[in-house]
């Protein structure tokens, strides 16, 4: 199902959290479950993975997570703000020591002059510690590539996350 580029990828995260007593969750928007499906796919995962949230919606977002609706109102659910909320959100709501979160416009389709097609922000939470935040601008190489590359992302994200020293 995943490339197995992406797959060691993955492992490599699963190790890294598993020997450092790290569990991960997920808060998903444009990938609709594709982190959580990767890190699921690799046996052994349950050692690490707490839990996944699919907030596609607006108000999945608020509900689920507790991302303001006004913050999305404002900055727009495609956005830094969001995307810090969601992760920040996904730790709250799971026993998680990581959270990654994405939300984007993977087209090819709703995109505009300035969210456009392929714009998507990925955040990572760290329980006791700073939230990261990375911008891709992907262009419109196609809904697939835009969703994968995302997942690519929040795994690398994470997995820097995870070699940081330990919090208190």
């Amino acid at each position: 199902m995943f490339e197995p580029a992406l797959v060691e990828q993955c492992v490599r995260l699963i190790d890294l959290c598993r020997s450092r007593n790290i569990l991960l969750a997920t808060a998903e928007s444009c990938t609709g479950g594709l982190i959580a499906g990767l890190i699921t796919s690799v046996p052994g995962s349950s050692d690490v993975f707490d839990r996944g949230f699919v907030t596609y919606s607006n108000e999945a977002k608020t509900e689920m997570i507790g991302v303001p609706a006004s913050m999305i109102v404002h900055a727009g659910a495609v956005s830094e703000d969001v995307a810090r909320a969601m992760a920040e959100g996904a730790l709250r709501h799971s026993r998680a020591s990581i959270a990654m979160a994405v939300t984007g416009v993977a087209g090819p389709g709703g995109g505009s002059e300035l969210k456009p097609v392929g714009l998507v922000h990925c955040a990572v939470a760290r329980r006791n510690g700073a939230t990261q935040h990375q911008e891709l601008r992907l262009g419109e190489i196609g809904r697939q590539a835009v969703r994968l590359a995302t997942v690519a992302c929040a795994i690398e994200m994470a997995y820097t996350s995870a070699l940081a020293p330990a919090l208190p």
